[in-house]
């Protein structure tokens, strides 16, 4: 039986206002440090420096989404001159021990055109913002939803905003920093040095205030988010590319809960990122995989706490002007042509047994309609894997309506526990493998088998198209035998199940195939 969970106390909530967990630094050590020797040395206008936050403005909304700020710096991100020095401290952990140039792409992370980690740029989807004197770097929106895709294995990568970030091992970096925490290499002198090596300039002052309030509260805070989320890593299966426990990092994080407080049957939450294209038309939908919420601002809102925002340091206006431009952000169109009659035949198949789910493809427009169109169906119906959907409890619930409880515009109402999964539009569905909320089918034509003949084993975290298939190329592989890329995900495992869905599967293997050909074109 489960245990009767917690309610949320007065004293929980207070303490959980209170606590910051500023990862880089809140550098009130610096007025003890250096106050004085600032007065005295270089006056009042340097000290302006060290108070305050700036933030770069982008003034083209694609750049702002890239790389503008939503607000998760002061309390989650790293010095971005520790980003640029992180690859030197620890090659090991960027495939660049042998002298390359791998960085940040060795978790996934993407650049955008003529950037790169040579020249000191930070990736897609890390937004800097200037706190206290020191520029600060973390996550933003496109981290989680800008990829790449390629039609040929030697074709060039093609950089589309608003798609899933399959490449991104969000599990695998944040794994990294929990890991060097305790590093030696971590240390003040170590760092200073590999900044001093890269050219990194520090006068003095900065290298006092780096020495005694920035570094350490760096490690601090790392220290303090490991003991936090190790215990929950350590307990579930890796998520590879393209997926995030949604979740349960935020009970743990953002409301100061432990590992205990959690059910067993909560512990594992891992979903695919979703696409984020076209939300005008899901205005009122059911949103998340789970539907547990019908409001577009509040998901945006729940999505940047994810991000490492929080009730204090969120930028409101940053996170409005990104979710404005997804409003209306197309698809590009699918590069699939499959045969005009076969297509035909299978939007026939599909608008009697698809559509009033999942809405239709017409031509290059998706019409977004459907009598159960954007609904949650219940999982006893579904049979889908019930992980995500257990993960996102009543507790969490009433914790995140005590989020943002003295600001009327902005105080969570909508979110409630539902027993099922949301039936979604499949805009741009060509960019959205691998399929069903935990990325467990590698491809359409998979998804259109029974589960018990979907692959068992398949990589993820590859940009190749499958043209015949749906989706990208997924090879079979075996869970602990090397890769030269990708991800072996295993379907096995808890969390990770391909069952459900079996819409479609009793259809001939002739009804199959121009049901594929059709679905190719969205």
């Amino acid at each position: 039986m489960r245990r009767q969970e917690p309610p949320v106390t007065a004293v929980q909530h207070e303490s959980r206002r209170r606590r910051r967990r500023r990862l880089p630094l809140t550098l009130l050590a610096l007025a003890v440090v250096v106050a004085g020797a600032l007065v005295l040395a270089i006056g009042v206008p340097s000290l302006w420096r060290y108070s305050g936050e700036s933030v770069r403005h982008y003034a083209d909304p694609e750049a702002h989404f890239r790389h503008g700020s939503i607000g998760s710096e002061p309390e989650s991100g790293l010095p971005v001159r520790l980003w640029r020095v992180l690859p030197e401290l620890f090659p090991e952990h960027f495939g660049n021990q042998g002298g390359g140039e791998a960085g940040y792409a060795a978790f996934g992370f993407l650049y955008a055109p003529g950037d790169s980690l040579e020249t000191g740029d930070l990736p897609i989807g890390v937004g800097t913002r200037e706190v206290r004197g020191v520029e600060l770097g973390w996550l933003n929106c496109a981290a989680c939803h800008t990829g790449t895709v390629r039609e040929s294995a030697d074709a060039e990568p093609r950089l589309i905003s608003g798609m899933p970030s399959n490449n991104l091992d969000l599990n695998g970096f944040i794994a990294f920093l929990l890991e060097v925490a305790a590093d030696p290499r971590l240390a003040p002198d170590s760092v200073l040095a590999a900044m001093e090596e890269q050219g990194q300039e520090l006068g003095w002052v900065e290298r006092l205030v780096w020495r005694y309030a920035v570094l350490p509260r760096v490690r601090e805070g790392l220290l303090e988010t490991r003991a936090r989320l190790a215990p929950l890593l350590a307990e579930q299966p890796a998520w590879g590319p393209g997926r995030v426990d949604t979740f349960n990092p935020y009970k743990l994080i953002q409301f100061d809960m432990t590992l205990a407080d959690l059910a067993e049957d909560e512990r594992i939450g891992t979903a695919d990122f979703p696409s984020i294209f076209l939300q005008r038309p899901r205005q009122g939908m059911d949103l998340h995989w789970d539907g547990n919420n019908a409001s577009l601002q509040e998901r945006n809102l729940s999505a940047a706490l994810g991000a490492g925002v929080t009730e204090e340091s969120v930028d409101h206006a940053a996170i409005e002007r990104v979710a404005d431009w997804v409003l209306d952000l197309e698809p590009p169109p699918s590069p699939h042509d499959p045969e005009a009659d076969d297509v035909a035949a299978g939007k026939a198949l599909y608008m009697r047994h698809c559509a009033d789910c999942h809405g239709y493809q017409e031509g290059e427009r998706y019409v977004f309609e459907g009598e159960r169109l954007g609904e949650v169906v219940p999982n006893a119906m579904l049979e889908a894997d019930p992980a995500r959907l257990d993960s996102y409890t009543e507790t969490l619930r009433r914790y995140q309506l005590t989020l943002f409880a003295d600001d009327e515009r902005y105080r969570f109402r909508h979110f409630r526990k539902t027993d099922g999964y949301a039936s979604q539009p499949l805009d741009g569905l060509w960019l959205r493998a691998p399929y069903l909320h935990n990325g467990s089918v590698p491809t359409l034509q998979d998804l259109l088998l029974p589960p018990e003949e979907r692959p068992v084993t398949f990589v993820r975290g590859l940009d190749v198209l499958d043209g015949d298939k749906g989706g990208f190329v997924a090879p079979d592989c075996l869970p602990g035998e090397p890769l030269d890329e990708g991800f072996c995900f295993d379907t096995r495992l808890r969390g990770n199940g391909n069952q459900g869905h079996a819409y479609g599967t009793a259809l001939t293997a002739e009804e199959r195939a121009v049901l594929l050909d059709y679905l190719l074109t969205f």
